[in-house]
């Protein structure tokens, strides 16, 4: 990521990968524990795995008390997730009423039949969400583009201008963040590890 698409935009946040943290309010952010914390995946995984996909599930408090789960495409960067949306609809309002929210993303899931079970690795955030303004919009606007339409550079420009006015952009700041692997890829992993410990020559 260029040092000019970043202009504009906030310094990374730190991230909560425990059950408890001091957010930079001053509150106390309690979170769950993953039940099976053998299949938790470490912080930086986890991060590589918002980092290199293209699609996510946004989680808010919708309509009469319904939860509201719909799928965005967003970029990540400096421990915020980062998307667009209309100057009007049910994400915007539920994300204004209470930015309170979640945001999954499926790295991936292979069903083993014969196994009774899947392969899978997902990650989920928990933070707040809030509209960006001027030269924060803008510069997200860039991430989205140099992300989705990087083959296109001389375009993205022209793009921007032309649709920012009708156009929301919408940061979740991550103040918690897990992920999670299937228990065939646990297996795996401790396979390999004995693998590499019997043929250890150091």
């Amino acid at each position: 990521m260029t040092k000019a698409l970043m202009q504009g935009l906030p310094h990374r946040r730190a991230i909560c990968f425990v059950p408890a943290n001091l957010d930079r309010r001053g509150e106390t952010l309690v979170f769950r524990q993953m039940r099976r914390a053998g299949q938790q995946l470490p912080g930086e995984e986890t991060e590589v795995i918002l980092a290199r996909n293209t699609s996510g599930v946004l989680a808010c408090a919708g309509d009469d008390g319904y939860p509201y789960a719909v799928p965005v495409s967003y970029v990540y960067a400096n421990g915020t997730i980062y998307f667009h949306c209309a100057k009007a609809g049910h994400k915007l309002d539920a994300l204004l009423a209470e930015p309170k929210c979640s945001f999954c993303v499926v790295d991936a899931d292979v069903v083993l039949p014969e196994r009774f079970t899947t392969d899978f690795r997902s990650a989920i955030a928990f933070g707040r969400a809030r509209l960006l303004k001027d030269a924060e919009k803008l510069a997200a606007l860039r991430l989205l583009a140099e992300k989705y339409s990087a083959d296109y550079p001389e375009e993205i420009d022209k793009k921007i201008a032309s649709s920012i006015s009708r156009t929301e952009v919408i940061a979740i700041e991550v103040e918690h963040l897990t992920g999670k692997e299937g228990i065939e890829s646990v297996r795996t992993r401790a396979k390999c590890g004995d693998l590499a410990e019997t043929h250890d020559v150091s």
